[in-house]
């Protein structure tokens, strides 16, 4: 079975490039190892195998090596192919640990190392690599290979804020496999802003009303934390925050239990709910379905706010009841969507 893995990968890296989820069709459904032919039933098939993942509290994400010892993963939803580098080009003034651009089907994009850019030294030269997608951005990273995907649990992915330093604040969140072996996910987020800088946010009209307006926002990126905290600032507009999506719901259920016992109405202390899709121990998307069955929450919309812009992000998002989705990030779609919402 491994040789059938294998073969497979390679034909991926040396043939035509193939859409991630297409490399090994490998699932995990609670870390049981469990190994499937790939059954090439059309792209609708493979949104509605994702789609079925909405409330599961589950995500799949693809493994691969930098050539050290450590085992990295990112999330499959990011990563729009795998396929050799090719020819990758220098240009003057790239980012440190950005090899140069590379051309791929009309679309001509920066390919950072990712090895150089964490600072792990290797030996070789790394010519596969991973085609990511995120916030409009797409930009390829050098990897020494791919290994497989695997599906995980939310709640036994950690987050890594206050535990890691150094290249720790590229990595999001840490998980482990049945033998042992830590996988550390990227923060895509984090690196493009280390890269390339922070997106700008832009003016951004205020919220004229008569009364405090207030959103609670729950983001486990401390860059996309910082970026909606300085949006919501600019609206006039005050914010909660929570870093993942189980903080999130312990603190709005402490604030609908103190409401409830205070006989005052929810809707006057927070109008909006935004979160994101991918957290640490309970998703986006697990979170929605609990606000959406608290009916203390009720008038209180929901709006998504991820990085996962697609379709079948999109449809996951609506399965549990999600009011509004906006893909991150874009200061003034998200103020825009905002502002009715709090008017």
């Amino acid at each position: 079975m491994r040789d059938w893995m294998m073969r497979k990968y390679h034909r991926a890296i040396n043939c035509a490039p193939t859409k991630a989820a297409d490399v090994v069709r490998e699932r995990d459904m609670s870390y049981t190892e469990e190994m499937t032919n790939n059954n090439h039933d059309g792209l609708m098939s493979q949104i509605d195998a994702r789609t079925s993942l909405a409330g599961t509290n589950k995500m799949e994400i693809l493994l691969f090596s930098l050539g050290s010892n450590e085992r990295f993963g990112i999330n499959v939803f990011k990563v729009k192919e795998i396929c050799q580098a090719g020819k990758i080009t220098r240009t003057p003034n790239m980012p440190a640990g950005v090899d140069g651009i590379v051309s791929l089907r009309g679309h001509v994009m920066p390919v950072l190392n990712l090895a150089s850019f964490m600072g792990i030294h290797t030996v070789g030269k790394h010519q596969t690599m991973m085609v990511a997608e995120y916030s409009n951005h797409i930009l390829g990273f050098l990897v020494q290979g791919v290994d497989r995907i695997i599906r995980v649990d939310w709640d036994k992915v950690r987050a890594t804020e206050g535990m890691l330093s150094d290249k720790g604040a590229l990595i999001t969140a840490i998980t482990e496999l049945p033998d042992g072996t830590l996988v550390s996910i990227l923060d895509v987020e984090q690196i493009l802003a280390n890269a390339f800088g922070d997106d700008v946010v832009g003016n951004v009209e205020r919220v004229e009303s008569d009364y405090d307006l207030c959103v609670f926002f729950a983001d486990d990126s401390m860059v996309a934390r910082r970026k909606i905290a300085e949006v919501l600032d600019k609206m006039g507009v005050k914010h909660i925050q929570a870093t993942n999506g189980d903080d999130a719901w312990v603190r709005l259920k402490a604030m609908a239990d103190a409401a409830q016992s205070t006989e005052t109405n929810l809707h006057d202390q927070i109008q909006v709910i935004l979160t994101d899709a991918e957290m640490p121990e309970m998703d986006g998307y697990v979170l929605t379905q609990h606000i959406k069955a608290d009916r203390r929450f009720d008038g209180i919309p929901v709006v998504m706010h991820s990085s996962l812009s697609s379709d079948a992000n999109r449809a996951m998002g609506r399965r549990v009841g999600v009011d509004h989705y906006v893909p991150k990030f874009d200061s003034i779609v998200l103020s825009s969507t905002l502002r009715p919402l709090l008017s």
